[in-house]
Formats: structure tokens, sequence, C-alpha cells
């Protein structure tokens, strides 16, 4: 499908936001425009409270405690992306694409199609509702953490690690999975300043990238696009963390490390990370082709 953003591609927050979501309705000018705001309205009403924001190259995105859900216009399709919403209910089976997907789902709305205003607004009220329950449970993880014994069992509510294996040069053993549980517990693994780093990464890669898909490989932290492949991973070592760019010799700048055909990668020690350089690389790199078991970075 063919993205109908407009130009203008920086970030806003609130007021800013509103007007730049203002202007792409208006640009549109026909039943995608009609549909963006109808949707947009359903969801100020679910959550009077909810930010609209502006971000990832112009798309609209509704948020409360993280994301909800963005609204991105194609061709043929207006495509509301809830970001948790593999853990929503749907009882009235709004969701009808990104069903494979193990965190996010999408509700693809066509020309001369109606959504159900009542079970869409629940829906947003719930995803609402499951962002404020992990801020809770993430307050809890912090609090307790200084008591937490190695090597402690996943949670039987959440099947998240408060702990885990650490491996050689720190980097935590983590079962392979999808989804951002297991990145979370990778990250809350972690000692001292690499914690810090892996968390500043995390949340770069979600404000740039807001569907982004998630998995835990080898013990690694992984970002994709569905349907794109991984764009980017990292790796703790003793003195540093390793982030991994597979298609990174058509970035610009290109990273500093490696050698290989398409693979770069950059070491971060403890205050080495360029948030506005390493924004414009994650930016680039989850708009190619990217990298899926198989085929050879």
């Amino acid at each position: 499908m063919k993205s109908t953003k407009s130009r203008d591609t920086s970030r806003a927050i609130g007021a800013r936001a509103t007007q730049r979501i203002d202007q792409r309705i208006r640009e549109l000018g026909d039943w995608r425009g009609e549909t963006l705001a109808r949707m947009r309205t359903l969801i100020l009403e679910a959550d009077p409270e909810i930010t609209e924001e502006w971000k990832w190259m112009g798309t609209p995105v509704w948020s409360h405690h993280g994301n909800v859900c963005t609204g991105e216009t194609y061709q043929s399709v207006v495509k509301l992306t809830f970001a948790r919403g593999a853990s929503l209910p749907d009882p009235a089976g709004l969701f009808n694409a990104s069903l494979e997907d193990n965190t996010r789902r999408a509700i693809d709305i066509r020309e001369g199609e109606k959504v159900n205003a009542r079970a869409f607004k629940a829906l947003v009220k719930a995803a609402v509702a499951l962002n404020g329950a992990w801020v809770t449970k993430a307050g809890a993880k912090v609090s307790s953490r200084s008591s937490a014994k190695p090597g402690a069992k996943a949670s039987a509510k959440t099947g998240v690690r408060s702990s885990a294996v650490l491996l050689s040069g720190g980097n935590p053993q983590i079962a392979k999975a999808e989804g951002d549980a297991p990145v979370r517990a990778y990250i809350a693994a972690l000692p001292g300043w690499k914690r810090d780093i892996a968390r500043r990464l995390d949340a770069l890669v979600v404000r740039t990238v807001p569907t982004v898909r998630k998995a835990v490989k080898w013990n690694s932290p992984f970002y994709g696009v569905e349907g794109q492949g991984w764009f980017l991973s990292f790796h703790v070592f003793t003195r540093y963390v390793k982030v991994t760019f597979f298609r990174a010799t058509l970035l610009r700048p290109v990273p500093p490390g490696g050698t290989g055909k398409e693979a770069r990668w950059i070491d971060l020690h403890e205050h080495d990370l360029d948030e506005a350089q390493m924004t414009a690389w994650v930016k680039q790199a989850a708009a190619l082709p990217g990298w899926a078991p198989g085929r050879t970075p």
C-alpha cells in the first residue's frame, strides 16, 4: 500500500500535533479524511485525557501511558493500529489486519465501510487500561528490584522473569520469544549502566517506530517491521553494548563497526549514546527491507 502522508515529518505533541492532524485531514479531502476524522472523534470521546502526537515520519498517534493506536492513510485504506492489540478483548471482531502479529492488531477501513462506534470506543478504553496496568507493574518491579534474587522464577501472572542468569559479559539469558514482555525482561535483568543504555535504546526505537515489532532471539532484543523483517538488534558485552543494523550499508552515515556486505554496528560505552544520530539511523533502517532468518545480513 502506498502511504499518503504529508511532508511535515518532524515530531510534535499536544496542540502542535493536533494542528498537524487537522491539516492531514484537510489535505486528504476525501473519504479517507472523513474516516480519519470520525475515528479520531471516537478516540477522544473514549478517553478525553488521551494525548495526540505526530511522529514516525508524519503519523498521527494517540497515547496514554504509552501508545494506544496510530492512524495511517493509504490509497485504499485507513489503518488504525493498536500497539498492544493482541492483548485486548475484541468481542465485536473489529480487528481485521496484523492478525498474525504477537503484539499488534489493526483495523483496516475501506471506502464506504463503517466501524461499530461503541465497540471501537471500548477497544480504546481497554488499550488505555492495559497501558496503565503495565505502568503500575513496571513501578512495582523497580521498587522491588533491590530485593530480587538471581534465578527468580517468572511471575505466574505476567510470565516475565524478575531476574535472569547473566552470561559472559553480563548478557542475560532469556528464552526466545516475540513481543514486548521478553524484551522488558531482558532489559530489567541487565546490570548497572547497561540497563540504562538499553532502556534508552528501547524507548528511542518505540518513539521513532510506534508500530515496531519486538522479540528476543539468541539472547538479544530484535526490532523490526511486520512484513519487512528485522532492522536492529543489540547485545551486551563486558565493556560495551553492541547495536547492530542489518542493512547498515544503506544508512547515512554508515555506522562505524564491521566490514560485512550489509550489516554494521556501533559499540556504545556508558556515556556514548547520541540519541539524535541513533534516531536518524532507526528512521532510515525501519524504512528498508529488513533481515529475516535464512537470509544472511
